[in-house]
């Protein structure tokens, strides 16, 4: 089990154990991590290779040591590089792809912040990810603000 995205949303009820729900938060959206995974296992689809130096990069995980650095998206307040370097590199990342107005399709990573930061530590140059598509994306996100 992963541990929860960034900006996780306190227990669910409707999760049973003690398992935290988990969402990733992008600008005004809250994309539901557990409802994507519930998506891929009732609709299974090959994964497909994730570039981890590229996404690293865009993250800031190779700057992390060096103050003052702003990277394009950030790691998230709730990252913990210990936890990170105990992930499972095979258990595959989530993809949602945003589509603009113009049609334009754009990935939105929004789970494996761990499995990224483990990977780049160890050289590793591609993780499998599950990528949702444009409509799965739009079915597993929700207005941040309004619920």
């Amino acid at each position: 089990m992963n541990k929860p995205a960034s900006g996780e949303t306190p227990q669910n009820p409707d999760n049973l154990g003690n398992k935290p729900h988990q969402s990733y938060f992008f600008g005004p959206w809250r994309f539901d991590v557990d409802q994507a995974l519930a998506i891929i296992a009732d609709n299974p689809r090959p994964t497909r290779q994730l570039p981890v130096y590229d996404w690293a990069n865009a993250f800031g995980i190779g700057e992390l040591r060096r103050p003052n650095t702003i990277p394009l998206l950030g790691i998230g307040p709730d990252f913990d590089a210990d936890y990170a370097l105990t992930s499972d590199l095979a258990d595959p990342l989530l993809i949602a792809t945003l589509v603009d107005k113009e049609g334009v399709a754009s990935p939105l990573f929004i789970d494996g912040m761990h499995r990224l930061y483990r990977a780049y530590l160890e050289d590793i140059a591609e993780l499998p990810a599950y990528v949702l598509t444009p409509e799965e994306s739009l079915a597993i996100r929700k207005d941040r603000y309004l619920g």
